[in-house]
């Protein structure tokens, strides 16, 4: 059977990451120099142990990405309200980020103290160079290490180009032409210039290449939860999406699809996980359901999934808990949400209360949702409509089956209300709303993506009213790629070599049959249909910021057309601003035309942000340079990104990464 790999050693780590910090610190000042110790890395890793330490942290940071910052998965929240398809909605937020245009400036992190905490814009600026280091230190030492044969070697560096690559990937489509940092360096730097996204692109590739020789497939490898072939052709296909070489990304995902192994799920395996409460919400098994179990993410039996991230098992203070049940369900255990005779809908009851009705527990079916992220009505309703009709047979948007839950599936659970038992509506008999705030407590939710098991407060009967179940979300393994996303990528490299290419539906369609849609793709594809798709399938699993930037990127380098007609110019796609609805990159269009931005004023009644704004602007594509890591490199000058204050395109940029890597050991 094969293991999952947990080596999480910290003190290995502290000792690594003691000698990381003292060359290039990754705080909010991560250019800044740190005092020289006498600490000789060449000490630690001169064997494989220390490189597998190393390699650890590279694979506990990746994970660490979709839970952490102040544990409430903000930073995958960020990615979401960059797109069309979530909002930040933690309206008692008075610096709430919503009115992006205004808010996002290269000095926010400071003035508005990270936004009043409904983004991670600045943590993943420094966890993302922060990576980046942990990987750069295994490639800088791994050559030294004599123990090791040269096919050795090169899996670790292809492992560790994995990871740079992943960290790139994701800087150049959140925050554009960012500095190159390629070394570990013995003596402080601060006159580091900015590279061009392209050119660090291109470098990605041919590290990526180097990967996909050298790593070993998952069916080679005793352990699960390291970099494999596959995730590697997953990241490589990408980068050659970015950079238009479409036709060897399309290769590459004809590999992962027919020659690797890996199949489609289409029915039900492993744990059948019956949900919070069965008696509130009952879930009638089906394959998309047992997908998304923890439980079953990483068994031998799932071969779907490509790579995935370990995050359960009996060490639980080694791993992290996922707070999806928190701070992406409606907030409803108030009075703010009504019944018609004006009482309190919903109530908070411990199973240990008088009473207490199993039917009417909604707190451990479906959680205690604070709302910081919510879904836009387009993620909840107008993208599940293809040929023009709803599709009630997929499973993705299904409550009959439990998969999916819609606000008038509650019903009032208050013996005080004499509505108690019946559904709630948003209106009463008189069309007065009964929801004080439909922003931040009226939505539906994927339940299927978001329900996670927390075996430890289950048993808590008698507890607080926070914990009495899995109320908030639980420890859960995590995909980081699987095969329904290599059949997206595919679509999406066939449109740009040629969009009338009539075998694009047929990649659509095998995840749609799967899903058990009734409406398939029967004629052109568009590439509105592919990023439609793969928001319904990848719904909190990809980053779908970088992903729609990414796309952006490649409709202006194919010339191919959006949904709408509209074409995309390489040279401005991404250097314009305002708020109008012409123009700007096809990021920008999808966000305009979508989701509730710069559509005015949303009036609520909220002791915080009443009345929010929500804007998005053009500019808004890439997020600015800190002002902090441009005033530490005090030798050198940074490039702020097109429409922020401090832009000037006439600050020099490395325009290959030779070059870059060349003058890193430069420091006058």
């Amino acid at each position: 059977m094969r293991q999952i790999f947990q080596k999480l050693n910290y003190t290995g780590f502290a000792t690594l990451i003691s000698g990381i910090l003292m060359f290039s610190s990754c705080s909010d000042d991560f250019l800044k120099p740190d005092p020289l110790s006498f600490y000789e890395p060449t000490a630690t890793f001169n064997t494989e142990s220390g490189l597998m330490s190393a390699m650890a942290i590279c694979d506990r940071h990746l994970r660490g990405y979709w839970p952490n910052d102040h544990n409430e998965m903000l930073t995958l929240g960020t990615e979401y309200i960059f797109s069309e398809l979530m909002v930040a909605s933690a309206t008692d937020k008075r610096s709430m980020l919503c009115d992006v245009a205004a808010m996002l400036t290269p000095t926010s992190e400071t003035v508005h103290q990270n936004l009043d905490r409904t983004n991670s814009i600045w943590y993943l600026w420094d966890e993302t160079y922060r990576g980046v280091m942990y990987a750069n230190t295994i490639i800088q030492f791994v050559d030294g290490v004599e123990e090791l044969d040269e096919t050795t070697k090169n899996m670790y560096k292809g492992r560790a180009y994995f990871h740079r690559a992943f960290r790139y990937m994701a800087l150049v489509f959140e925050f554009g032409d960012v500095p190159l940092i390629t070394k570990i360096l013995e003596v402080p730097k601060q006159n580091y210039r900015s590279t061009k996204r392209d050119a660090i692109l291109e470098m990605l590739v041919k590290d990526m290449e180097f990967a996909v020789e050298w790593v070993p497939d998952q069916k080679d490898m005793d352990m699960i939860g390291m970099i494999n072939k596959g995730a590697c052709r997953m990241l490589l296909a990408k980068c050659y999406l970015a950079i238009g070489e479409y036709a060897k990304a399309k290769e590459q995902m004809d590999i992962i699809i027919d020659q690797s192994g890996y199949s489609l799920m289409q029915a039900n395996f492993g744990t059948f996980n019956e949900g919070g409460e069965p008696e509130t919400w009952k879930i009638t098994r089906n394959v998309i359901w047992d997908l998304h179990r923890a439980e079953n993410k990483l068994i031998s039996a799932n071969k779907e999934v490509i790579m995935g991230m370990p995050n359960r098992g009996a060490s639980a203070e080694s791993f992290v808990q996922m707070l999806t049940m928190r701070v992406l369900y409606p907030m409803l255990f108030d009075e703010s949400v009504k019944a018609k005779d004006g009482k309190q809908a919903l109530l908070n009851i411990r199973r240990d209360h008088a009473d207490y009705i199993a039917q009417y527990d909604y707190m451990r079916a479906f959680g205690r949702g604070v709302s910081t992220f919510r879904p836009t009505y387009f993620q909840t309703h107008a993208m599940w409509s293809v040929n023009g009709v709803m599709d009630a047979g997929d499973l993705r948007h299904n409550s009959e089956v439990g998969n999916w839950v819609r606000m008038e599936d509650y019903r009032v659970n208050n013996k005080e209300s004499s509505e108690f038992g019946q559904h709630l509506t948003l209106f009463d008999d008189n069309g007065n709303p009964l929801c004080s705030d439909t922003i931040r407590r009226w939505y539906d939710v994927p339940h299927y993506k978001f329900y996670l098991d927390d075996p430890v407060n289950e048993a808590n009967i008698s507890g607080s009213s926070g914990y009495q179940g899995a109320t908030d979300g639980g420890i859960a393994d995590w995909y980081l790629y699987r095969l329904a996303e290599a059949y997206l990528l595919r679509a999406e490299a066939k449109f740009y070599i040629n969009e009338n290419d009539p075998t694009i539906k047929d990649d659509l369609n095998v995840i749609r049959q799967r899903a058990n849609c009734s409406q398939l793709y029967t004629g052109t594809v568009t590439i509105g249909d592919i990023m439609n798709e793969r928001a319904r399938e990848l719904y909190w699993e990809e980053w779908r910021n970088v992903e729609l930037t990414r796309v952006s990127l490649c409709l202006a380098r194919s010339g191919k057309p959006d949904e709408w007609g509209n074409t995309y110019n390489l040279e401005t796609f991404d250097k314009q601003s305002g708020t109008d609805s012409e123009g700007g990159s096809y990021w920008y269009q999808r966000i305009n035309h979508y989701s509730m931005y710069n559509k005015g004023p949303i009036e609520i009644t909220s002791t915080g942000n009443s009345n929010p704004n929500y804007t998005m602007d053009k500019k808004n594509i890439y997020w600015p340079i800190p002002y902090s890591a441009i005033t530490a490199n005090n030798k050198g000058e940074l490039a702020q990104n097109y429409g922020y204050d401090g832009y000037d395109p006439a600050t020099p940029k490395w325009d290959n990464w030779e070059d870059a890597v060349a003058d890193e050991d430069r420091v006058d």
